[in-house]
């Protein structure tokens, strides 16, 4: 649903931005002033289980603009996804060597695509959900891999399963349950439902 009150995203991600901006939503988007790098690892020497994990950080991404007293009244969006596969949480590849190894135990399986969305104010957490998609990847030869690399380019290392849904990903996806949105990196529904109800 639509609102006037204005929201701000605390994320640097462009494909987050693209969906808040073409379903509508009035935001202003603001670089999140935490570590996360330093952050996530300390939460993952816990054992946390995947969902905690991106709920911890989608709120450590908005309590980092919500506690600024400039920004103390407005909501504040924070969101972290990761890909989730026989037990081992996979991060956004760095190299495109890394890419290919990823895309390889990703081949021919279904993993998850986990979010955690949390909305702050004043400091405090008002709203938080967890979404999780289920994606198959195609069983691909290593000379498909290498083409899909070839012409995704480094841009595909902003996807953290190494796939972009709006893009060249569904060359190699074969199936998705769940919200498309959420592949993307925002699950969008769960918002604009939070959104209807409370402006």
């Amino acid at each position: 649903m639509f609102t006037n009150k204005d929201y701000i995203l605390a994320s640097s991600s462009n494909s987050r931005y693209k969906i808040l901006k073409n379903a509508g939503f009035p935001f202003k988007q603001l670089n999140p002033s935490c570590d996360e790098e330093k952050i996530k690892s300390k939460i993952k020497k816990k054992a946390i289980s995947p969902v905690s994990l991106v709920k911890k950080l989608s709120y450590a991404k908005a309590l980092s603009i919500s506690k600024n007293k400039r920004y103390a009244e407005k909501k504040i969006i924070g969101c972290d996804t990761l890909v989730y596969l026989n037990n081992t949480i996979f991060d956004k590849a760095k190299t495109l060597e890394e890419a290919k190894w990823k895309i390889k135990k990703l081949s021919g399986k279904k993993h998850k695509i986990i979010s955690g969305i949390t909305i702050c104010r004043n400091g405090k957490i008002i709203w938080q959900r967890s979404v999780s998609t289920d994606i198959k990847i195609r069983k691909l030869t290593n000379s498909q891999i290498n083409l899909y690399l070839q012409k995704s380019g480094k841009q595909i290392l902003q996807s953290v399963g190494c796939y972009q849904i709006e893009s060249l990903g569904p060359n190699i996806i074969e199936s998705i349950k769940g919200d498309f949105f959420n592949v993307m990196g925002l699950p969008l529904f769960d918002l604009l439902k939070y959104v209807s109800k409370n402006g």
